[in-house]
């Protein structure tokens, strides 16, 4: 019998499903995007995780530094799959003084395209295929994706709360929660390999306290099962001491990277995810970095990582932009006040139109509770909404589907992706659609 598949079932399997179910109307969305003179009733995409806020500060760095420098012949040759030593010196530098707060080794850094390049590459050096990894819900719809297409591995949601109040003094995870889960992947024939955090947290914009972390990491290294804790968003940190936000953190959590516990322990279970996507809003230059003292788990990164390699003159230019400590201090001090004024601004809306959502630490979202304004609590009526607020006000937001929470009716807006100006009109357009939605169903 004659074999007329033109691809493997690997490849029918990829052709046939979507990077990500909003793609479609994304890309019609940026097609479209609101002007307030050449396009007055254009489209707002808040739907992807970018930061477009302090990027001319950043691109007028990077100019000047390929104007007043020659680029070094290095560049042009091969290097060390997991990051030229001097790029590695210079994140080690960067994330020991802006993010850990403390001497890393560069030899203790491995650097991938992306962050999706790290979730893979260490999903596939530290677990087998069947293997499961938990992650609190709700949390990123493509992790599973990251975990499963090349390591195969699995995808836990492990539901901590139901609804957006529950998170109001931090991330509900206990170790009750994390016995449980093992006991269920186990009956099921699996091994609880991985835990996967994310603080501060996509979508809700909450962190987990240091106290929580080490409680963790303590079950976890008794366990053997690997923590990972991506950092993400560990820069794109909201001043929550602001007059106009102060009252909404009761009980304040402060943000502390996972790095420091790691240094203390040294231990094989713990590591550290990074990436200068977010942070510096340079997705598109593909900067991923992992942090782990598992020596072997390091050599192992390197070895396989060729296919996985930063570009030479992507690594020499960012290695220019992060040494210079007092640059990367001004962007920081920049970018966290544009990000400050763009969260007041809708969480001025949320509160106005008396919306619940999550008070958020970090993160470039806030995750809102949209579920009064669904006649049925399903996921079509939920889909229908989403669609609905696009059509009727040109606001892109992500609606719940894959971020695996038991509570549906929640939808993620991103708050980084437009301008402040664009973000009031945004959010003047919501106003409107939601008070008159909000009638129709009551």
């Amino acid at each position: 019998m004659t074999n007329n598949k033109r691809l493997s079932q690997r490849g029918e399997s990829a052709a046939s499903k979507p990077l990500r179910m909003d793609l479609e109307i994304y890309n019609e969305a940026i097609q479209n995007r609101y002007h307030p003179s050449f396009k007055p009733e254009g489209t707002f995409p808040m739907t992807v995780a970018e930061n477009h806020l302090c990027w001319e500060m950043l691109r007028d760095k990077m100019q000047e530094i390929s104007r007043n420098q020659e680029i070094p012949e290095w560049v042009a040759s091969y290097g060390d799959p997991a990051g030229v030593l001097t790029f590695r010196e210079a994140i080690s530098g960067f994330l020991g003084e802006f993010l850990v707060k403390d001497k890393i080794d560069p030899n203790t850094l491995a650097c991938s395209v992306g962050a999706t390049s790290v979730i893979e590459m260490t999903s596939f050096l530290l677990g087998e295929s069947g293997d499961t990894a938990v992650i609190p819900a709700p949390s990123y719809p493509v992790y599973t994706a990251d975990i499963g297409v090349m390591a195969g591995l699995k995808r836990f949601d492990l539901q901590t709360h139901h609804e957006v109040s529950e998170l109001a003094d931090g991330f509900p995870v206990t170790l009750s929660h994390l016995e449980n889960a093992k006991k269920d992947i186990e009956e099921k024939g699996s091994r609880f390999r991985m835990l996967i955090l994310t603080s501060p947290d996509n979508p809700t914009g909450g962190i987990y306290s240091e106290n929580q972390l080490i409680q963790i990491a303590d079950w976890c290294e008794k366990e053997e099962i690997h923590l990972i804790v991506n950092e993400i968003y560990g820069l794109t940190l909201i001043d929550i001491d602001h007059p106009e936000i102060r009252k909404d953190y009761p009980k304040a959590i402060e943000f502390k990277s996972f790095g420091g516990i790691m240094k203390e322990r040294k231990s094989p279970y713990l590591h550290l995810w990074y990436s200068l996507s977010k942070d510096f809003g340079i997705s598109g230059y593909r900067v991923g970095i992992f942090h782990s003292y598992n020596e072997q788990l390091i050599a192992g990164y390197r070895n396989i990582g060729l296919t996985h390699a930063i570009s030479n003159h992507t690594q020499w230019l960012l290695q220019e932009v992060l040494s210079d400590q007092a640059f990367v201090k001004k962007y920081l001090k920049s970018f966290q006040q544009a990000l400050t004024k763009s969260y007041i601004i809708v969480r001025s809306t949320l509160k106005k139109l008396q919306i619940p959502f999550n008070p958020s630490y970090g993160s470039l979202f806030v995750w809102i509770d949209l579920s009064a304004l669904m006649d049925m609590q399903s996921k079509e009526a939920q889909h229908q909404l989403w669609l609905e607020i696009f059509q009727k006000t040109g606001i892109l937001i992500t609606p719940g589907n894959g971020f695996g929470h038991s509570k549906l009716g929640m939808f993620r807006v991103v708050i980084t992706s437009v301008s402040h100006t664009e973000l009031e009109v945004a959010m003047e357009r919501f106003e409107k659609f939601y008070i008159e939605k909000n009638s129709e169903t009551n």
